[in-house]
């Protein structure tokens, strides 16, 4: 039986990060080979608060947390495989955050947007401007994952995602959070970050292909002004899809989802599993789950 709160989580450098409904935990194997877990409450108004039941504006606040808090597991996870003091906080976090968001922005959204701009006068119609422009950005998504997928240290990291998944699809079965139970879940879920890339690939063209040709600045300009409001439906819509993946219609709906999770994910060895379990049981005992459920 499926549990009531979706908890989820985040790869990082050889280890996870478990979320929950008010509790992280971050769970890293340490270059002595025992495995680190720290805890830190999450924001009680954002997560429990009246905000995550307002649809649309919930998850573009709650993706925005969540890159920080993923931006901060990262840099912990980076002291931890340097021998150096763990800790949460430190505003270099948060610059890194803005960082990342200017480079995913820019990369991702503004750079489609303006080579296509520079056809859209030799494109007959703003469907087929909107739908170049939308396999270009699937183009740079998948080519940029592609890539970095080959450099050693990243495909750990795609492995630990793996382990991350099958913990949490071993947990949502309601299987014991043990290696052996674990390792035959799938490595791909449907509420993966990844699959929230598609989908908001997918909402730009639909949302911006009615309309006439615009201008070059304007089309620029509307893909960054427009993207907060992208960003909130598709959290929306992968709600949706996640909460109704065990309908068949919907399991063919989001198979490109979970093709696509094959680029960010690797299968996981004992040790990995054990790092991310150990991550999940901290989030479960933290939040007063039955002690049976986590044995």
């Amino acid at each position: 039986m499926g549990k009531p709160f979706n908890y989820g989580g985040q790869a990082v450098i050889e280890g996870v990060m478990m979320r929950g409904s008010r509790t992280l935990a971050v769970a890293l194997r340490h270059p002595d080979g025992h495995v680190i877990v720290e805890t830190e409450p999450l924001n009680e108004a954002l997560y429990r608060g009246p905000i995550s039941r307002i649809p649309f504006l919930r998850g573009l606040l709650m993706l925005w947390d969540a890159l920080g808090l993923g931006m901060k597991a990262l840099m912990m996870s980076a002291d931890v495989a340097a021998g150096e003091e763990v800790s949460f906080s430190g505003p270099v976090s948060w610059g890194m955050s803005l960082l990342g968001i200017g480079l995913g922005v820019g990369l991702f959204m503004v750079l489609p947007s303006f080579l296509v701009g520079l056809l859209a006068p030799h494109i007959p119609s703003e469907w087929l401007s909107s739908l170049l422009e939308g396999g270009v950005r699937l183009l740079l998504i998948v080519g940029y994952i592609w890539a970095v997928g080959y450099l050693p240290d990243i495909r750990r990291v795609f492995a630990y995602h793996g382990a991350e998944h099958k913990t949490i699809n071993a947990y949502e079965a309601g299987a014991e959070l043990t290696v052996e139970d674990v390792r035959p879940f799938p490595t791909a879920h449907a509420r993966c970050g990844t699959a929230f890339l598609l989908t908001l690939v997918v909402l730009t063209i639909l949302i911006f292909a009615p309309f006439d040709q615009p201008s070059l600045i304007w089309r620029v300009l509307s893909r960054i002004v427009l993207l907060p409001v992208i960003t909130g439906v598709a959290y929306e819509i992968l709600r949706l899809t996640a909460r109704l993946a065990d309908r068949p219609w919907m399991r063919v709906l989001i198979a490109p989802n979970l093709a696509l999770q094959r680029l960010t994910t690797r299968e996981p060895d004992n040790g990995m599993l054990e790092v991310a379990i150990a991550a999940l049981k901290a989030v479960l005992t933290d939040e007063g789950v039955v002690a049976s459920e986590v044995a």
